[in-house]
């Protein structure tokens, strides 16, 4: 199985473009692409975009995010995963991270959990 990700909005664009350029074979939308969910899309209708279409959340949101994530939950909802960025890797070295996570993790190995980046 090979992971999907949704880079939240306020995530840089350059990692979606440096991941697609490494990776053809795998795919990363950004909220406001099409067939995402629009710009200015609250988080918890986030959260169920990515749990109906199987993508796993990166954003750079540590404050509110796990709040989200726990309402979510407490609802009966499951989500692929949430991966947060780290402001000390490098663009390439967070590409790396996620191709790594992507091509090599299992179904589920990170549903309903918030996972900083780098994985330990």
């Amino acid at each position: 199985m090979t992971l999907k990700y949704l880079l939240d909005e306020n995530v840089d664009k350059v990692y979606q473009r440096q991941f697609l350029r490494r990776s053809l074979n795998l795919v990363m939308w950004v909220v406001g692409d099409p067939g995402a969910p629009p710009r200015g899309t609250l988080d918890p209708e986030i959260l169920d975009w990515c749990e109906e279409r199987n993508f796993l959340l990166v954003t750079n949101n540590r404050t509110s995010m796990p709040v989200h994530l726990a309402d979510h939950i407490a609802q009966g909802h499951h989500i692929p995963g949430i991966l947060i960025l780290n402001d000390k890797l490098t663009i390439g070295e967070t590409v790396n991270e996620l191709i790594l996570i992507a091509e090599g993790s299992f179904e589920g190995e990170y549903q309903d959990q918030i996972v900083h980046l780098p994985l330990p």
